[in-house]
């Protein structure tokens, strides 16, 4: 496929102040999985939450990665308890987010959600979190260590047990999975209209789709973009990503 026939990727991003001014910003691993093992052009999606930019966005994009990120999904979204005091949050993105997902899914365009994404994906289908996980006795530990160097903080964490019957197993062809672990949240009560895709060993929700069968809509609580080219299950996963959204813009071209 040409440079220029590329489908486009839409990727969510955060607000963060640097310095004195707020910037949108989005991970450059995110950027070169969706680059190099999707082939698709990523573009960015600022966090404005403007109705009339994302029916744009939607008619415009062949698919959408909704990135991780350092800030929790606000506990409002979900008629939580206020989060605790220091929590990094991100109403911006949460309000382009959970906008963008809920008009995604309705027009059929692909989503792969990873981390943050993954609990979006949930609380825009009605679902709840837990907001903090380490803080609950059934739960292992599934916090990074910040302290560490980035390959081990990414290194191999645990093993998830995927669904035989979903769409991940479509995806990668295995049973089981050993994935890196770098959340302090994770969902509680399941979403509407969502399918449970993996689990980890102390039955934490890991992976999940959107029913349906003709979109891609998918998401993951582990971090698959980091060293894609090392790691054939990602490396499968955004392939299949890119193959949904190359069919997206196919359908979308042929409709337009």
């Amino acid at each position: 496929m040409k440079q220029s026939e590329l489908p486009l990727v839409g990727l969510i991003c955060d607000r963060e102040m640097i310095g004195p001014h707020p910037f949108h910003v989005a991970g450059e691993k995110y950027l070169n999985a969706i680059a190099e093992h999707s082939n698709c052009l990523p573009v960015l999606i600022p966090a404005l939450a403007t109705k009339s930019h994302i029916e744009q966005l939607i008619q415009t994009l062949d698919g959408i990665l909704l990135t991780g990120g350092y800030s929790m999904v606000n506990p409002l979204h979900y008629q939580d308890e206020i989060a605790e005091e220091g929590t990094k949050l991100d109403n911006h993105r949460d309000n382009t987010s959970l906008l963008l997902i809920k008009k995604a899914i309705a027009n059929n365009v692909p989503l792969l959600g990873i981390c943050r994404g993954f609990q979006e994906m949930n609380v825009a289908q009605k679902g709840t979190l837990h907001q903090k996980l380490h803080q609950q006795d059934e739960f292992i530990e599934h916090r990074e260590n910040k302290e560490l160097p980035l390959a081990e903080q990414y290194g191999s964490s645990h093993e998830v047990s995927v669904n035989t019957n979903g769409k991940l197993y479509q995806i990668v062809g295995e049973q089981s999975l050993t994935v890196n672990s770098l959340h302090t949240q994770g969902i509680n009560q399941l979403g509407q209209n969502l399918t449970i895709e993996a689990t980890a060993p102390d039955g934490l929700i890991e992976a999940i789709s959107v029913n349906g069968e003709n979109n891609f809509a998918l998401a993951v609580q582990w971090h698959p973009e980091w060293q894609v080219e090392n790691n054939p299950i990602s490396s499968k996963l955004f392939s299949a990503f890119g193959q949904a959204c190359i069919t997206r813009k196919q359908m979308r071209e042929n409709n337009g």
